[in-house]
């Protein structure tokens, strides 16, 4: 996940102060979920699992949040400007993507706070699908930014 992060970062870095940022955000959001499926909840040297839970909501509501209401209006508003099909493109993706948030905030309403033991025994799982859910999320954007930003950075300024 993080490979393709990085890669994401060369090819689009640097064309849009904006996208640059949240790429950043990304890659933060890629690092903390891997220091949360790799924690160890016993070890006495590292941050309480409920910290460390907590710590990544954040961040992963945030990340999507701008998103939804930054990135992708600035890439609709792109692509209305050109009027090359890209308004027709983001009708399809942008849906996809909206349902990939409501299961990002599903996991954040469900270990944002105090967890029962019983939701700690489904973390696990419920990361492993998550993994799922932000690796599909980060191709549609992707996509998304090649297609409606992309393709245009010749003629678009920073």
């Amino acid at each position: 996940m993080l490979e393709k992060c990085n890669s994401a970062k060369e090819r689009w870095g640097g064309v849009h102060k904006m996208i640059d940022g949240w790429l950043n955000e990304r890659q933060q959001l890629i690092v903390q979920f891997c220091n949360l499926t790799a924690s160890r909840p016993l070890d006495p040297d590292a941050a309480p699992l409920a910290e460390q839970l907590q710590g990544f909501c954040q961040v992963m509501m945030d990340y999507c949040s701008a998103g939804h209401f930054e990135i992708y209006e600035q890439l609709v508003a792109e692509a209305r400007e050109f009027d090359d099909g890209g308004v027709e493109y983001a009708s399809a993706v942008v849906p996809k993507l909206d349902a990939l948030t409501g299961k990002c905030v599903d996991f954040n309403d469900r270990y944002d706070g105090s967890c029962t033991l019983e939701q700690l025994g489904k973390l696990p799982a419920d990361l492993s699908l998550l993994g799922e859910i932000l690796e599909e999320r980060f191709q549609l954007e992707d996509q998304l930014i090649e297609r409606l930003h992309t393709i245009h950075r010749e003629t678009v300024t920073d």
